[in-house]
């Protein structure tokens, strides 16, 4: 017997497996691309495409493999699907990946070059070339193939295991990680949570992106603790990095995924 299958979706080891595991495999994948690019990647354009870019065999695993655990947890998650907050989040990922996008965007308008120091590298301002290129592939099909992938990991599996994670797991637990946390409510605010929660969501990301993971991960809890919806949230980040995904592509800034 299938003990996930067999358990009711109040079941507390239940739902903290469901909430955190898509997440900690997703990023235990991440720490798999570095060491397999430590140990074979080779930047020079005579080398195999696997060693120019090694997260191109990594990803596609990833985002199947994560995609599998989230499909497998599904019934126990509470979206709360809802037209209104999903239109709310939409307009909400538009903003927040707008601040996110700024500093390279200005880069580009100020006309620098090089690599910033000081406050401006601090807050992201560079030109963010360098990064996950399908143009690597000539073929159409690997082409199309690899972007498609990257499009669909970004704006489907990382919008639903991120918010899954920090928004229906962790602000819940770092509220009463001593009690039952499960039987906090969704959406509670509470400083503890929005310090935690946002820091931790920050340095999940590059130094380059924390300035604009600051903005964004205040804009996504203020619409968590507003709307007390889950959906609304992974609207909001499948919105915002389908949308950054459509900058990369349209001015070449790799280096922003």
């Amino acid at each position: 017997m299938n003990p996930a299958r067999s358990s009711s979706p109040t079941d507390p080891a239940l739902l903290t497996r469901a909430h955190v595991l898509p997440l900690a495999v997703f990023m235990g994948f991440m720490i798999a691309l570095q060491l397999l690019a430590s140990a074979v990647g080779w930047k020079h354009p005579d080398a195999p495409w696997w060693r120019q870019s090694p997260a191109q065999i990594i990803y596609p695993i990833q985002t199947v493999v994560t995609a599998i655990l989230l499909a497998r947890y599904w019934r126990v998650f509470r979206f709360d699907w809802s037209w209104r907050w999903s239109l709310v989040g939409v307009v909400a990922g538009a903003v927040g990946i707008g601040f996110w996008l700024l500093p390279t965007t200005l880069y580009d308008a100020l006309g620098l070059t090089g690599t910033p120091g000081g406050w401006l590298g601090w807050l992201g301002v560079q030109a963010r070339r360098d990064g996950f290129d399908p143009g690597l592939f000539q073929h159409p099909l690997a082409y199309w193939g690899s972007l498609g992938m990257r499009f669909f990991r970004a704006a489907v599996i990382v919008a639903l295991a991120e918010e899954i994670f920090w928004r229906g797991f962790l602000m819940r637990f770092v509220c009463d990680w001593e009690g039952d946390y499960w039987k906090q409510p969704f959406g509670r605010a509470d400083w503890r949570s929005y310090a935690i929660v946002t820091g931790a969501f920050m340095l999940a990301h590059d130094p380059v992106d924390y300035a604009g993971a600051l903005v964004y991960g205040s804009i996504t809890y203020g619409l968590c603790v507003w709307s007390k919806n889950l959906g609304a949230c992974v609207v909001m980040h499948a919105t915002a990095n389908l949308l950054m995904g459509l900058y990369v592509m349209a001015y070449g800034k790799y280096g922003l995924w």
